[in-house]
């Protein structure tokens, strides 16, 4: 658990959005893209994943089709909407611009001030 990190409320569908954009995946797919791109820092539940999945598909965000795993099981897929390319555009830019003044906040110094 060392390396891992809490997932902060309103990020999941944020790192859905960046994990089905490298390519269709399956929901479990999703899990292990995002633990993946995360190097192992981040893993998401199940539990938490399929309501998200549904949410975004339910905003057009995403289209799921049915299709056949690697394993050779039927299987969802998800992928990108352009409206979910777009959404994901603008909350990586909002999250980028946060992630930015955090950093910023946390490195000033006395001298600084």
């Amino acid at each position: 658990m060392a390396g891992q990190a809490q997932i902060l409320p309103g990020t999941l569908d944020l790192l859905i959005l960046k994990a089905v954009s490298l390519g269709p995946l399956h929901g479990y797919g999703i899990l292990l893209r995002i633990e993946q791109i995360s190097h192992g820092a981040l893993l998401i539940e199940q539990g938490a994943l399929y309501p998200a999945l549904y949410r975004l598909v339910r905003q057009g965000l995403l289209k799921a089709n049915w299709g056949t795993s690697d394993n050779n099981r039927r299987a969802k897929f998800y992928e990108l909407t352009a409206a979910g390319h777009k959404r994901l555009r603008h909350e990586a830019e909002g999250w980028n611009r946060l992630v930015a003044a955090i950093a910023s906040a946390l490195a000033a110094q006395p001298e600084e001030l």
